[in-house]
């Protein structure tokens, strides 16, 4: 068994540990001194580069062709990028595990899933032309370095670069970027070592901090943006705030040449590393040195840094203050006490409860305090241990929840499962709280280790959809089997599983060119808004038209019609429309209020010509001037002209009179000098009436045949209006009257002329006696209505007009009971 504190070593009054998570990473005759490398945040991949700036040795046409190689932390060979786009000046990861490639004339790209896969953009900002000296990566972005001392910053989901304010051009010694997150103007800041001092740089200003004792050959900023070490040229370590307010430590190296590299692990202390050798210091200048048999690199995370050698992955962190709590030596807390405890249960020793009596009023912290420290344990052995104490802890408890338990064995399992040297991912407990295990899946499936990822979805209760998905899509670029197999076995692994999508795996035999096995596996995909996008970019118009059809989604048929007029000539995109009439309706509603010809066409095409020849009319009815509707209709005449159907013939001699009616009002309103122009028929006959040109309207009632009791009531009506009671009075005189003489009375009465609307009530015989009779009482002639009464004897009715009569009139109207009662 080992002891858990033989790696520890004490720095100041703080323990440190150097964890072995893999021995013989890479091949002894890799030369580590010549490569760039660079990892991932959070235990991630490993990106080795050749450094051009130094001399290596020759092995061949093979190994001198240019690549970045991609490890996991084991040392297996995830992928190698083959290069040939130039120097690369800049190589760096973001916290997605996004590879950024920076080259030297300011070409950025960004490989995404670690298969070779990349987005491209450039700086711009003159980097072509100056050159890119050197960058900087945070997790969100990166910051590149001109040859003209210009600053151009990129931040991931922003994309665009922008430039900061331009410090002075003298030489740089050394800079390091503050991210985001930490400053107060939530901007990139840059710490630029220039001459004998230090310029912070951001969007707006290049701030000199006026520091004594450059010139600085390093800088590197903590990883929580509150500190900032400097490395001066006789050796000196600084330790600053990052506001240059106040001084925490120094330390002296009494090093002759400077540090290849200068890094914090964690936030607590500061490493130097040379070639074979790592300084590390701690608070109050304490320090530590590490020596190596080779080239070791650092690389700094959130809670530590790794060490890489050809022989050796390993992670040098401060112990945790649960993990110190537990295991210190000497430690007499209730965690350290009840491990005791547990192993003297486990030899059967009396003493175990003993200890448990000394801590019981403290043993649920204890339990606690063990679950913690048994995340942090990378060694199974004590991770197991700790997590017996802290079991054998709770359940002593009456009441204790669970619930930490049973979330740290889960987390433990899948720490140790991802820590494995065929995974390689060596991921702390406090790196996988910030990472989330959604995206350590993510991690895993770019890995293209399907079955662990497909494992921790399953038991961590988390969708699988996308691990299937990227395992199918991977199948269908790769798979050398023919397209019917790869079909089947893609369908048959997939079909029935909750959120798996189709359109993606179709997409991505689409861009391998196997448009057939596109197809194929696009009849699986259930939603039509996946399918059909996808369809119009393999060119499958029609069937992309059927399934839009299919959905019963008006708008994304609509999209679909939209898509093919922009890229089909017109005829063929009739031609799609034919026998779908559904589509054909979407068309025709959007033309009439877009696409005017695009509706003429589409009437043509499908001989509508009764549609087209309306088109044609409602143009003319917009039109000003006369002979352009004129025009208008002479082509809707010809479109019907060549028809027999008797719809057809309608419409021709309606709009042949409309054209004969636009000639009159333009000579109606030459000369008469009054408008007539977009009057109907009937509007222009009554105009003529009122404005007393009674013959041009007779002429015109002749020439278009107006109907007789039509052109009698615009007669009576325009009369009437015109107040002509002497030309009603004629009219009157007149034997027989097409709409009834009522229409007359009622017509002129409505005027006001009660005397003369009174002369047509005699000519009203079709309506009975007490019809009359009432006409006369609207009239004022009450006399005239008793007549009317005493012809048909109707004595009541009599007695109801007495009620009516003014005082003159009342005596008539008893006379005329009187002579029905003498009678009797």
């Amino acid at each position: 068994m080992s002891n858990p504190t033989a790696n520890w070593e004490k720095v100041g009054d703080r323990f440190y540990r150097k964890v072995k998570l893999y021995d013989a990473v890479f091949d002894q005759d890799l030369e580590l001194e010549n490569y760039l490398l660079t990892g991932a945040p959070y235990s991630g991949a490993l990106a080795l580069y050749r450094d051009a700036g130094k001399l290596h040795n020759y092995r061949g046409t093979q190994s001198a062709r240019s690549g970045i190689d991609i490890y996991s932390c084991s040392g297996n060979l995830i992928r190698r990028i083959n290069w040939d786009k130039g120097s690369i000046c800049g190589l760096g990861w973001s916290q997605d595990e996004n590879l950024l490639v920076v080259t030297e004339d300011g070409t950025v790209r960004s490989y995404y899933d670690l298969q070779g896969d990349f987005t491209q953009f450039s700086l711009g900002f003159g980097a072509e032309e100056h050159k890119v000296k050197a960058c900087r990566f945070w997790p969100s972005g990166f910051v590149a370095i001109l040859s003209n001392n210009h600053l151009v910053a990129v931040t991931y989901h922003v994309g665009r670069p922008k430039l900061l304010a331009i410090p002075p051009e003298d030489e740089v010694h050394s800079w390091a970027v503050i991210p985001p997150a930490y400053t107060l103007s939530r901007s990139v800041e840059v710490l630029v070592a220039i001459g004998q001092t230090i310029y912070v740089v951001d969007s707006s200003d290049a701030e000199d901090r006026v520091l004594p004792n450059g010139p600085f050959k390093h800088i590197s900023v903590s990883p929580n943006g509150l500190y900032v070490t400097l490395y001066t040229q006789d050796g000196m370590v600084w330790v600053i705030t990052s506001d240059f307010q106040n001084k925490i430590g120094e330390y002296d190296s009494k090093a002759k040449t400077p540090p290849k590299d200068v890094q914090w692990c964690g936030n607590d202390a500061v490493m130097l590393a040379w070639e074979d050798e790592v300084h590390l210091i701690g608070p109050n200048g304490a320090s530590l040195r590490y020596y190596f048999d080779g080239w070791v690199h650092l690389l700094p995370d959130i809670d530590g840094v790794r060490l890489i050698t050809n022989d050796v992955c390993e992670f040098l962190q401060k112990v945790p203050d649960c993990t110190e709590d537990v295991f210190k030596l000497g430690s007499t807390s209730p965690a350290s006490v009840l491990l005791d405890a547990m192993d003297q249960l486990e030899k059967k020793s009396p003493k175990a409860d003993e200890n448990i009596r000394l801590i019981r009023s403290n043993l649920p912290d204890a339990v606690g305090v063990c679950v913690q420290a048994a995340g942090h344990e990378f060694d199974v052995h004590w991770q197991k241990q700790l997590l017996k104490a802290a079991s054998f802890g709770k359940s002593i408890l009456d009441l204790y929840s669970s619930d930490d338990f049973v979330d740290m064995c889960e987390m433990i399992r899948i720490l140790n499962a991802v820590r494995d040297y065929k995974i390689g991912m060596p991921i702390s407990y406090d790196q996988y709280r910030r990472l989330t295990s959604e995206k350590l899946i993510q991690r895993l499936i770019n890995r293209h280790q399907y079955l662990l990822a497909v494992r921790l979805s399953d038991y961590l209760r988390l969708p699988a959809n996308q691990i299937y998905v990227h395992w199918a899509s991977e199948k269908v670029r790769n798979s050398t089997e023919d397209e019917d197999t790869i079909c089947s076995a893609v369908v048959g692994k997939l079909n029935g599983r909750p959120g798996i999508s189709f359109e993606v795996i179709a997409r991505a035999a689409y861009d391998e060119g196997r448009s057939h096995l596109a197809t194929q596996l696009l009849n699986h995909e259930t939603r039509a808004g996946k399918q059909v996008p996808l369809l119009l970019s393999m060119e499958e118009d029609e069937i992309a038209l059927d399934k839009a059809l299919e959905s019963g989604d008006t708008d994304l048929v609509f999209f679909v019609l939209l898509q093919l007029k922009k890229k089909l000539p017109l005829a063929s995109f009739f031609r799609l429309l034919t026998n779908r009439p559904v589509a054909t309706a979407i068309v025709e509603s959007s033309a009439k209020d877009q696409d005017q010809e695009l509706l003429k066409d589409l009437y043509y095409q499908d001989d509508r010509r009764v549609d087209g020849a309306n088109l044609l009319f409602s143009e003319a009815l917009h039109q000003t001037a006369p002979q352009t509707k004129v025009d208008k209709l002479k082509l809707a005449v010809k479109l019907l002209g060549d028809s027999k159907d008797p719809t057809s013939t309608l419409y021709s001699r309606s709009y042949t009179e409309a054209q004969m009616l636009i000639r009159v009002q333009a000579s109606l309103d030459q000369d008469l000098d009054a408008h007539y122009s977009g009057l109907s028929l009937n509007e222009t006959l009554l105009r003529l009436i009122r404005t007393g040109y009674g013959k041009r309207a007779g002429k015109l009632q002749s020439d278009f045949k107006v109907p007789e009791k039509t052109w009698w009531w615009l007669r009576l009506r325009g009369l009437v209006a015109k107040r002509d009671w002497g030309e009603i009075e004629e009219v009157s005189k007149q034997r027989r009257c097409p709409i009834g003489w009522e229409a007359f009375f009622n017509e002129v009465l409505g005027a006001g002329n009660q005397k003369l609307a009174a002369l047509f009530v005699p000519k009203c015989t079709g309506l009975t006696a007490q019809e009359r009779s009432e006409m006369f009482v609207k009239s004022g002639m009450v006399g005239k209505a008793g007549e009317e009464l005493v012809r048909v004897k109707d004595v009541n009715g009599l007695k109801e007009l007495r009620g009516k009569a003014r005082a003159g009139e009342e005596v008539e109207i008893d006379r005329m009971i009187a002579q029905f009662r003498s009678r009797r």
